[in-house]
This record gives C-alpha cells, sequence and structure tokens, in this order.
C-alpha cells in the first residue's frame, strides 16, 4: 500500500484503482503548482476564494466562548458535542477522541501547528490529548477523516487542531491586564484556580497564565450492571476507586512585530499531572483491592520559535517554525500480596521542523480563481525507557533489561506537499476543485536488547517513503447550498510502540511485532451543506477501507518474549499483526442548528458508525450512535442559558479483544441519556458559569471507558477579567 521499502525490494506494483488515484491526485497539485509558476504579477484576482480554514471536508470547530459555557473538564472532553466525535476515558485523568471510528495513533492531535503525536503512542485510546490545557486554547478544531495531505503519518480517521491563544496586538504604547479564575466540581470535589497576565510594550507582546487543580474520587450514579468489574465501587456502591489526580498547567507567549509584515513568537506550554491512576488497573478486574498501576508523573513540555511573514505579490504569507517537545511518564505498579512494586520512565524528545508557503487567490486563466499551499515538516524522536522491579520483602531493587521501550531507539517522520483550491464558474453558481500529495518518510532504528532471542527482542531498522493524496469537488448551485465529494488516501506509518513496546492493556498483555507493515486508508465521502441566517443544516456520508489495518491477535504463554513475566501472568495475551485484506468502517454523520425568535438558538447532531474487520469480526471499540439536542437563549446583557440532551445507543458489536476486556459489559455497552443544563453571564470584568449535569442522576458509561459519566452535580467558573 505504500510505495516504499522496508529493507527489501519487492515486485513491480500493479495499478490498482487505489495507486491510479493517488496518481491522478499528483497531477491535479503539479498542475496547480505550474500554473503559480508561470503566473505573471498582473494575474492577481479581488475574488476571495474559500478561507483558508474551509477546506472542504467535514470539520467542526470550538470556540473559546463555548469552552467558558460547557466548563470541560479536558481538552478532550471539549470535543464531546461535536458531530462524529466520541469521547472514551481509560481513567479519570485519561481521555480520547475517535473520529470516525478511529482514535490514538490513528488521529492527529496538533497544538498551533505542532504535531504532539510521538512514536510512543499505542493502539487504541490513550491519555495524551488530556495533557493539552485547555486554557491555553483560543479555540478547537476537528478534521473527520483522512488528512495526511497535510499533516502527513497516523490521519487515518481524521485529525484534532488546537489553535493557542493569540498576544494581543501591538498598539505601540505600554499596558498590563491581570486575570483571575476559579472552578470547582462537585462530582470529583475538583478545586483548581488560575491566574493570567497580558499586556504590550511598543512592538511586543504577552499572554500566559498558570494553574493548578486537585481533582477527588468521582462519584458516579452507581454500576450500570452488577456485579461490575472495572470501574471497582467503593462502599456507597457509587463512588469510584482508582479516580483522582493532581494537576499543575503553565503557558506562555511572547510575540515581537518589528514590521507590519513580521511577526516571532516565542511559546511555551508545561503540562504536569501526578498521582493518576488508570481505573482499568487500580484495581485490575478479578484482582485484589491494593493492587493498582498508577501514573505518578504525566509531564508534557512543549516550546516553539516561529517567524511569520505577509508578502506582497504572488506569494501571501510564509511561516517558519521549529520546536521541542518532552513526553514524561513514570509509572508505578504495586501487588502487596505478592511483595512486588515495578516502576517504569519513558521519556521522548522531539524536534520538529515546520515550514508553510501560501499564494493568494490568483486567475490562472479568465474566470477561474486558484490558491495554493505547500509545506514541509521534519519530526525527530529520540526516546529514554528504563523499568524496574522492586522485591518489598526483601528490599531488593532490580534494573529490569529493557523498558517499556528500548532506550536509543528514534523515530523520523516527515514529508512535504502542496495542497490546491481551483474555483470555477459555471452559468449557476461555480465549482470548487481541490487537491493535493504529500511524499513522506519514516524511518525507526531502535538497537534491541542486550540478550534477543527468537521470541522478540532483536534490533529493528525500518523505512518507508508513504505517499498520501486527496481530490474533492464541492459544487454551489446556489449561494446557500453546497454539495461534496472528496476522496482522501492516507497513511500510518509502524511506531516504537507498534515495533518495540510490552505493555499492558485493558484487553490483556500487548507485545511487539517489528515485522510489521504500514496502515493506509482509501476514504470516501460525500456531503450537504445549507446556510443561511437563520438555519444550517449539514450532513455527511463516509466509507473508508483500511489496508494491512494493524489488530491484535490472541497468543498463548510459550509465546511471550523474553523478561516479561508480566506477559505469563497476565489473563490475556496479544501481539499486533496487519490483518489480511480491507477492514471497513461506514457511517453518517449530521448536524443542524436554527436560529429562533426571542434569542432561542436550537442545536442537534448524530453520529453514527459501522466497522468490520477483513475477517468478518466487527472492528474494536467502534463507538454507538449517539448524538445531542440543545437549546438555547441568549440576552444581550450577557446571559446565557442552554438545556442539552446527549444520549448513545447500545452498542454491543464487539471484537474478539472487547469480549476479554473488562471496561465493556457482558454483551455490551448499555446506551445512556443524560440531560445538563448551563447558565452563564458575563457582565466585565465578572465572568460566572455554571453547569448542572445529569439532571436525573442517570448510570451512563461511554463505550470502552473504564470509568462511569459523573453523577448529578454542579461544576461551576467565577473569573475577574478586566478589560482595556
Amino acid at each position: 500500500m505504500f510505495n516504499g521499502l522496508h529493507e527489501r525490494k519487492s515486485a513491480a506494483p500493479r495499478m490498482t484503482p487505489r495507486r491510479m488515484f493517488a496518481r491522478s491526485a499528483t497531477v491535479v497539485a503539479v498542475l496547480a503548482l505550474a500554473r503559480v509558476a508561470v503566473a505573471d504579477d498582473g494575474g492577481f484576482s479581488t475574488t476571495v476564494l474559500a478561507d483558508e480554514g474551509d477546506d472542504g471536508r467535514a470539520t467542526s470547530s470550538v470556540t473559546k466562548a463555548e469552552l467558558e459555557r460547557r466548563l470541560p473538564r479536558s481538552t478532550p472532553d471539549a470535543l464531546r458535542f461535536e458531530p462524529g466525535v466520541f469521547i472514551q476515558q481509560t481513567a479519570h485523568g485519561q481521555a480520547s477522541a475517535y473520529l470516525r471510528g478511529l482514535t490514538g495513533q490513528q488521529t492527529v492531535l496538533v497544538f498551533d501547528d505542532v504535531r504532539l503525536n510521538t512514536s510512543t503512542w499505542r493502539q487504541g485510546p490513550n491519555q495524551y490529548a488530556f495533557t493539552l490545557d485547555s486554557w491555553a486554547v483560543s479555540s478547537l478544531e476537528v478534521v473527520r477523516g483522512g488528512a495526511s495531505t497535510r499533516l502527513g503519518s497516523d490521519a487515518l480517521g481524521g485529525a484534532i487542531i488546537a489553535h493557542a491563544r493569540q498576544a494581543p496586538a501591538s498598539d505601540g504604547g505600554v499596558w498590563l491586564l491581570p486575570a483571575a479564575f476559579v472552578r470547582g466540581t462537585s462530582a470529583d470535589q475538583e478545586a483548581g484556580a488560575r491566574v493570567e497576565l497580558e499586556g504590550v510594550a511598543g512592538p511586543i507582546a504577552f499572554i500566559g497564565g498558570v494553574g493548578a487543580r486537585q481533582v477527588g474520587l468521582l462519584e458516579s450514579s452507581g454500576p450500570l450492571v452488577a456485579p461490575a468489574d472495572v470501574p471497582r465501587f467503593a462502599d456507597d456502591g457509587r463512588t469510584q476507586l482508582g479516580t483522582g489526580f493532581k494537576e499543575v498547567t503553565a503557558d506562555g507567549r511572547v510575540t515581537w512585530r518589528p514590521t507590519t509584515s513580521d511577526e516571532v513568537t516565542l511559546a511555551a506550554q508545561v503540562y504536569r499531572q501526578f498521582d493518576s491512576p488508570r481505573t482499568d488497573q487500580c484495581p485490575p478486574a478479578f484482582a485484589r483491592a491494593d493492587e493498582c498501576l498508577r501514573y505518578l508523573e504525566q509531564f508534557r513540555t512543549l516550546s516553539w520559535l516561529s517567524w511569520k511573514r505577509a508578502h506582497e505579490g504572488l506569494l501571501a504569507k510564509t511561516r517558519v517554525a521549529v520546536s521541542w517537545q518532552r513526553q514524561h511518564e513514570l509509572r508505578e505498579g504495586v501487588r502487596p500480596a505478592s511483595f512486588v512494586r515495578s516502576t517504569g520512565r519513558d521519556v521522548v524528545d522531539t524536534f520538529g521542523l515546520n515550514v508553510g508557503l501560501v499564494t493568494r487567490g490568483f486567475e490562472p486563466f479568465a474566470g477561474a480563481h486558484l490558491r495554493v499551499e505547500a509545506g514541509l515538516d521534519s519530526w525527530l524522536d529520540v526516546v529514554d525507557s528504563v523499568a524496574f522491579i522492586e522485591f518489598t520483602d526483601l528490599g531488593v531493587v532490580r534494573a529490569q533489561p529493557r523498558g517499556q521501550y528500548v532506550s536509543g531507539s528514534s523515530s523520523w517522520l516527515g514529508g512535504v506537499f502542496i495542497d490546491s483550491a481551483l474555483e470555477l464558474p459555471l452559468p449557476q453558481g461555480a465549482v470548487l476543485v481541490r487537491g493535493g500529495a504529500r511524499l513522506g518518510w519514516a524511518s525507526l532504528v531502535s538497537p534491541g536488547e542486550a540478550a534477543p532471542s527468537t521470541l522478540g527482542g532483536e534490533s529493528v531498522r525500518a523505512a518507508w517513503a508513504p505517499f498520501a493524496a486527496r481530490l474533492g469537488v464541492e459544487w454551489k448551485p446556489t449561494s446557500l447550498v453546497s454539495l461534496f465529494v472528496n476522496g482522501d488516501r492516507s497513511f500510518r506509518a509502524p511506531n516504537l510502540d507498534d515495533l518495540t513496546s510490552r505493555q499492558q492493556t485493558g484487553p490483556g498483555f500487548q507485545f511487539e511485532n517489528a515485522a510489521l507493515r504500514p496502515e493506509s486508508a482509501l476514504g470516501v465521502e460525500v456531503g450537504a451543506a445549507l446556510r443561511t441566517t437563520w438555519l444550517s443544516l449539514e450532513a455527511w456520508g463516509f466509507q473508508t477501507w483500511l489496508f494491512d489495518a494493524v489488530v491484535r491477535a490472541p497468543r498463548d504463554v510459550a509465546q511471550c518474549p523474553p523478561a516479561s513475566p508480566q506477559c505469563a501472568a497476565s489473563w490475556q495475551r496479544f501481539q499486533l499483526i496487519n490483518a489480511d485484506g480491507a477492514s471497513q468502517l461506514r457511517g453518517v454523520e449530521a448536524s443542524s442548528r436554527v436560529r429562533l425568535p426571542l434569542g432561542f438558538t436550537a442545536r442537534a447532531a448524530v453520529s453514527w458508525a459501522w466497522g468490520q474487520g477483513s475477517d468478518g469480526v466487527p472492528l474494536s471499540r467502534v463507538p454507538p450512535a449517539n448524538g445531542h439536542v440543545e437549546l438555547a437563549w441568549r440576552h444581550a446583557v450577557g446571559f446565557t442559558g442552554a438545556a442539552v440532551l446527549r444520549w448513545a445507543a447500545r452498542q454491543d458489536r464487539l471484537a474478539i479483544a472487547d469480549l476479554s476486556d473488562p471496561r465493556i459489559p457482558l454483551g455490551g455497552t448499555p446506551g445512556y441519556a443524560v440531560v445538563d443544563l448551563r447558565a452563564s453571564l458575563r457582565l466585565p470584568p465578572f465572568v460566572l458559569s455554571l453547569v448542572f449535569e445529569n439532571l436525573a442522576d442517570a448510570p451512563w458509561r461511554a463505550h470502552g471507558s473504564s470509568v462511569n459519566g459523573a453523577a448529578r452535580g454542579l461544576h461551576f467558573l467565577l473569573g475577574v477579567q478586566p478589560g482595556r
């Protein structure tokens, strides 16, 4: 599926439909670039092509105002009301977004053009989106469907793009404004606070803040089924053990605008989470209540330096950015009855380079309007991983032969891409043709263990040259209606987690497979949108074929790798393999918004996805049908109130790994319906937001989660935010 090499040559590939689509998209992109190269300066058009954020794709966004009203517990939680997005929680301090049935390493997370995915992101849900502080975000954008053309490896299901808060405009003056906020919840006794500062001194502007919160045990409305294996409950039958955490955050951004055309930004974001249990392993199903796997430290540090320039002429904008990210994780697993404490520490340093160019819209020929974007990105990961085992009755600590990963492993991903949008007038309306292509690279090196065996631990050297492309057509028969057809080819190169890791997952112990091939996805979507001043409707249908999909295959004790006693002790063992044939995902997504008289607004969204492997077995943890209905009222004085019904149907289409996963009740996850009330008031300089959660106190759980949803409770935010 990839035009690349994995340490050996292959026969010439057949001209399959997927290869024909990829080459056709390349031709479109190359022709667009040729038009840019030969156009003269007199060919500019004042016609406004579609906004840069309008990609003709299935997208949605969450604004800062909506974050303030929704009071999400985390950045992933802020996406809970977006069409086509389903939020799973492996632990109270972890959350992962499913996009069109895929999550984790099969989706991409981006913050201010910096890729946050690393080579140790695991299959299925992971905790890393939780480490993106929602306070540092100005808005969130969700791209549903393959997005590798622009964003590279991993974007099979889509992307979550977080936009950073910007420093204020430099007005030549000198001023400084502080702000302070406190927030809390009743269901988990959260107590948090944040202080912020923004200001300007001539051409230099600053914005930043620090925050902290402490979160206690989460109270739910009781178990979904009895008895419940995961989560484990306290004696009251409502308080969930293995929940709660502590958190400290900080972010800052300094922007220097030496000219009206140039902007230099130095920014950093720090996230520190402490003492966060993994709920499904604290305690594990069927284990003693005092056994627990806990993330003592879940840290992320990100810093970046960028330069932007606005140009006159054909080239409109240039952006160059360099970044450094450190992902640090310290785990501790205790089994008091066995007098054993296991610890592991993994550190991933990522060095990034990102270059982007955007042209102005211009006329390549009479009546047509074209804009082109091109870019280069490069991401280098370096991994340090160690593990220890302590026999507490003897006071003896021994270093393990290897950590969850092999220290000294590295991964280098990147690529170059071109993307274009061409608008063609019609006698009635207009047609927009969008197309692009990416040629990427992926190279991974792992030194292997000191004493490898035939069961694993050998050194790994792998390289591929993956290819991505997209082609879409949008027809606008009128200014109010748009019809879409899009095709996309995306890819995911195997990462160090796939090729080298050994770890305890929800279904059981999982170990590496150094012979994995890249995954690729061929997706087709059709959509329609109606937008008027009072009504907005949007609907999408999609079909995705996954080739060489990485799935879990059961293994017996004899196949466990050496120096991994957890493998033999686990109730189930799995190894990652490439599935034969094509797995499929299909579904529909629809959303609407209606502006009603007297300041009322009604919104609704519904999503449904269906997944099946090439063997005819359902794909793991595909979300059930779900959606929400909201009725809101806004008053000119700054008050907003809303009632929201969020729901999900039962999910009983289970994969083999799901059947052994104690997070999923026997027979599947029950459906739910939860009602929330929201109220917010902004009377400068004061801000007050309230959310009354789960009014009916209904037991509920998102499919595949380890924790049940919160019981009836209250969220609040109180802030003082002076304006100039």
